[in-house]
């Protein structure tokens, strides 16, 4: 678990692997939350989930203005047998209302939004998988947001 105040201008940047074809897909591995603040000089600050060893960092996705205040995440269910790859995407609202959406997967569906954080988010925690060696890996399975 990290904490700190992610205020001002919060970005949002996601560890995603790309589809596999033949091979095992894991698909959600990190998320990292930036903030900088509005004023010069500029203090750039962020916390990251546990992450897993596949995929690359995505383009950040920024709020325009305000704070991260609540998301929502994409999970696909266990495949019965096939491969299973859990987070998928996450979604955030700003502190106005507009909505990030990050680079991961399409895969399952869009759960519930969060509870809104009041004052925006203090910290990020996840679940995350570690590598099943030959098994079936899933990386990241669940995030919760700690409220400031």
């Amino acid at each position: 678990m990290y904490a700190l105040l992610l205020n001002e201008r919060s970005r949002l940047v996601l560890q995603v692997e790309r589809y596999q074809g033949s091979g095992d897909d894991t698909s959600l591995n990190g998320v990292r939350l930036l903030c900088q603040s509005g004023t010069l000089p500029y203090q750039k600050t962020h916390v990251e989930s546990s992450t897993g060893p596949w995929g690359e960092w995505t383009p950040y996705r920024s709020c325009s203005v305000g704070r991260l205040k609540a998301f929502q995440l994409r999970v696909e269910g266990h495949q019965g047998g096939g491969d299973d790859t859990a987070a998928n995407n996450v979604r955030f609202r700003c502190s106005f209302g507009q909505v990030l959406e990050g680079d991961g997967m399409g895969w399952g569906s869009w759960g519930q939004w969060s509870e809104e954080c009041g004052q925006g988010v203090c910290g990020i925690q996840t679940r995350l998988e570690s590598s099943q060696g030959n098994g079936d890996d899933t990386a990241l399975n669940d995030m919760v947001l700690l409220c400031c």
